[in-house]
């Protein structure tokens, strides 16, 4: 079994986690792996380099990079044929989900509503092989609270049991996928900002996406999107905990969506949200672990390093925390999910209040007046 990182020795990943990281550069960018000096391994690495891969819910990526590996570094057949299983449960998965969120549009739409998609296969369509991005459940956007409201009737209407959060999220089951209504476009907690953000999707709006069936998905545009999944990841980062799968998501959008938005205003709105030294670390952990083309991203502002606590929470945490230590079960009561959040917060209080300090403060008033999952 794999060491756990420590925070003081970021630099010394073990050979698993090089293997990982070169892998993963291979599959999300569809090239020869940049670093063979982790290979080759023995069965028990790869198999750890497998689970690291599914803890992180970057499995399907990785199988992409295995892909590119010369023939005489592959692991043995028996994990091969796992992997390739489970590259078809991911595929299976997301089929699935685009059937069904084809359906609930559909039937969203008859009734005059509107919503629009946010990261999850929206994001996927962003990748080389959207089908093999693991997605969790499906997140939807209604620009009122009266519209919200009235696509949770419908879907109660449906048979839906739905569930309000105390974010004011809704959540419930639809064909077997977890789906969740929102009426706040971006996980920023700054009251002072509300106008500003406002203002911003006013100017920029929703576009539309193509998904592998040719199916049409509206999205935020690229200068909110990236915003948006940028916001969203420092919250898990503050939080739970965040996982490679959606450092991934930012460096295939940035990719995929670059000379679609200005990259002095996305600056800007950086600057303004307080995400600015936030995201100087962001732009160095997908330039220094993901392999992003330094000239893709929006400007030149990067940090010397990855933080080597940034690097442990990722690493630690896996997606969205879910094996971290301070992780709520899904079972446990609302005060009992509201305390580990909190401490989860608490925990994370060092890394936010110096990249994010703004941005921790308000998110730290959230939790107090019981307003955050």
């Amino acid at each position: 079994m794999t060491q756990p990182i420590r925070e003081t020795d970021s630099m010394n990943l073990s050979t698993e986690h090089k293997a990982l990281f070169s892998l993963l550069r291979a599959g999300l960018w569809e090239r020869e792996p940049d670093d063979l000096s982790p290979f080759p391994l023995t069965d028990a690495q790869w198999w750890e380099v497998y689970r690291m891969s599914v803890r992180q819910t970057v499995a399907g990526t990785v199988f992409r990079g295995l892909h590119h590996l010369p023939e005489e570094y592959l692991p043995a057949d028996a994990l091969m044929i796992h992997w390739v299983a489970k590259a078809d449960r991911i595929e299976r998965k997301n089929r699935r989900m685009d059937a069904a969120l084809r359906l609930l549009l559909q039937r969203m739409g008859r009734e005059g509503l509107h919503p629009v998609l946010l990261k999850g296969q929206g994001v996927a369509a962003l990748y080389g092989h959207p089908l093999l991005r693991e997605c969790g459940d499906i997140d939807l956007y209604f620009p009122s609270e009266k519209e919200e409201r009235e696509a949770a009737e419908l879907m109660r209407r449906a048979g839906c049991r739905t569930e309000r959060q105390p974010d004011g999220s809704v959540c419930y089951s639809w064909q077997g996928v977890e789906v969740e209504h929102h009426t706040r476009l971006f996980d920023l907690h700054n009251p002072l900002l509300r106008g500003y953000l406002s203002a911003l999707v006013g100017r920029h709006g929703f576009t539309d996406i193509r998904t592998e069936d040719g199916a049409s998905l509206p999205v935020p545009a690229p200068l909110p999107n990236l915003l948006l999944l940028n916001a969203h990841l420092l919250k898990h980062i503050m939080g739970h905990g965040v996982g490679l799968r959606q450092f991934c998501d930012m460096a295939r959008a940035y990719h995929a969506l670059r000379g679609s938005y200005s990259p002095v205003e996305l600056e800007a709105a950086y600057r303004r949200t307080g995400l600015l030294g936030w995201s100087a670390q962001l732009h160095t952990f997908l330039t220094e672990h993901l392999g992003l083309p330094r000239d893709v991203l929006p400007y030149a502002g990067t940090d010397a390093r990855t933080s080597p606590r940034l690097l442990h929470i990722v690493l630690e945490g896996g997606n969205f925390g879910q094996y971290g230590k301070t992780r709520a079960k899904a079972s446990r009561a609302g005060w009992e999910r509201k305390l580990h959040t909190f401490l989860s917060f608490w925990r994370h209080r060092d890394f936010s209040g110096a990249y994010a300090r703004g941005e921790a403060f308000w998110t730290s008033i959230r939790l107090i007046t019981g307003n955050l999952r």
